[in-house]
């Protein structure tokens, strides 16, 4: 099993290229990735999920939803909400780390990702929040990072 995690902003930048994001995942499934970990934030993570989760059928994909809190989701937006509970449906399995949300639970789930994986699969624009933490994280873990 080859586990990648994904990290990445919660707005993504007007460059950004979701058919990008795509041919980047199917290169690291080509590449023997099996099982990927996603935080369930809003923004990149739920554009991950939705993408794996049409490539789970054809490539046989595990999904694993790494939640820092049982009520992640509680003040998305009813759109948002619907998509994560869409893709959390999808999941093979789910960690969830906290009942309620705790000051540093979203770094804690952070560092779960990274120490989860195999590779980490990031979109950082920003050199701080918790991309850049985590993207930093994985680099001292000796963690090999792939930056769209």
């Amino acid at each position: 099993m080859k586990v990648c995690s994904v990290t990445g902003h919660r707005v993504l930048g007007k460059d950004f290229s979701a058919a990008a994001l795509e041919e980047k995942l199917t290169q690291l499934v080509l590449g023997g990735v099996d099982t990927f970990c996603i935080g369930m934030a809003q923004g990149f993570d739920l554009l991950c999920g939705e993408i794996l989760c049409e490539m789970k059928e054809f490539y046989g994909l595990r999904l694993v939803a790494c939640i820092p809190c049982a009520d992640q989701c509680e003040k998305y937006p009813p759109r948002e909400k619907a998509r994560y509970n869409k893709i959390l449906a999808r999941c093979d399995e789910t960690i969830i780390l906290h009942e309620f949300y705790v000051n540093g639970c979203m770094f804690e789930r952070n560092r779960l990702l990274v120490d989860k994986c195999d590779v980490l699969l990031a979109y950082l624009r920003t050199q701080r929040g918790g991309t850049f933490y985590t993207v930093n994280y994985a680099k001292k873990a000796g963690k090999p990072v792939v930056c769209l």
